[in-house]
């Protein structure tokens, strides 16, 4: 089964400052929300706007490619039509230059139903073309990160294959928009990546939290287990219409 993420490179979180010492409550008793469309492309999950620009927002849907609207909703127009489409599990915007956007394919809501990608790519034009740069067969792309000063330099959390082992998972970068990818974090063919973050306060300070089942050392202090010693089912198959595949088949042949 695959496990939700890979292994970390830093663990520690950098502080927040929130202006005017206002908590987080505070400013969100403020806001409001409304619907703002499109009305197609179905869910998503993979959503980011421009520093400076609050009207210019891209969003990736779990079926639809890549949107992006410039007037804060008011209309939409889907920008990887002609290009790609389907799934999309990331989206990013350079801060140092918002003609350079990434798009990485494959949902990362994993569910019953779910759709996956062809790798990662990118447009020079603020979504108006695109071109594949690679990672093809990494299935779902569950974060892109690029730095906030070099748009040729950014950072793919690969979920990978959802159903079953596969070498294309972990966190792979580039140092030149695309063009060769290194693999810099890989633990296991099992174990695939959902997300990284850059530290501000240091640039080259890239971390991918794990999941804490797959990595006890990292998660020094887990929350103890309320029902260790679970008393047993007495009644482990209260239907006697569920069977099991080989039951089934015995049933019918």
């Amino acid at each position: 089964m695959l496990l939700s993420l890979a292994c970390a490179l830093a663990l520690s979180a950098a502080p927040v400052a929130i202006q005017g010492g206002s908590s987080p409550a505070e400013l969100l008793e403020g806001l409001s929300f409304r619907e703002i469309g499109p009305y197609r492309g179905g869910r998503s999950a993979a959503v980011c706007g421009l520093d400076g620009d609050p009207d210019t927002y891209y969003m990736g849907a779990a079926g639809g490619g890549v949107w992006k609207t410039t007037d804060g909703g008011e209309g939409w127009d889907n920008v990887s039509d002609g290009f790609f489409g389907g799934s999309i599990g990331a989206v990013a915007v350079s801060e140092w230059d918002p003609n350079v956007v990434y798009a990485g394919g494959g949902e990362k809501t994993v569910r019953g139903n779910v759709g996956h990608g062809d790798g990662v790519w990118r447009s020079d034009d603020a979504g108006k073309t695109w071109r594949m740069i690679g990672l093809a067969d990494s299935h779902h792309i569950s974060r892109i990160r690029i730095h906030p000063r070099d748009p040729d330099t950014a950072w793919v959390a690969v979920m990978g294959h959802l159903y079953g082992p596969h070498p294309t998972r972990g966190v792979y970068r580039t140092t030149d928009g695309g063009e060769t990818w290194d693999e810099i974090l890989f633990v296991s063919d099992d174990v695939g990546c959902v997300d990284l973050a850059l530290d501000p306060s240091e640039l080259d300070k890239v971390r991918a939290y794990p999941d804490p089942r797959a990595y006890p050392d990292l998660n020094p202090n887990p929350k103890p287990n309320p029902n260790p010693n679970p008393k047993p089912n007495p009644n482990p198959n209260p239907n006697p219409n569920q069977l099991d595949a080989g039951a089934l088949k015995a049933k019918y042949d």
